[in-house]
């Protein structure tokens, strides 16, 4: 069994109350889980990576010394 973890801080989208979402896993993924009222989420596909931006020269790199 996996331990849950609290978010602090975090408010439920559902119920509104704060400090009552933990995190844990289930099957390989995190999910989300509000110990007041009972909603659940889980992670969703990662999201994309940003492109690369076209056109765009890096000139120098700054070493301070």
């Amino acid at each position: 069994m996996q331990r849950k973890r609290f978010i602090a801080g975090a408010v439920c989208p559902q119920c509104q109350a704060q400090d009552t979402l933990a995190v844990g896993q289930e099957d390989q993924v995190d999910v989300v889980t509000c110990v007041k009222c009972g909603y659940r989420q889980r992670q969703s596909d990662p999201p994309p990576a940003a492109p690369e931006r076209q056109g765009e020269h890096i000139i120098g790199i700054f070493h301070p010394d």
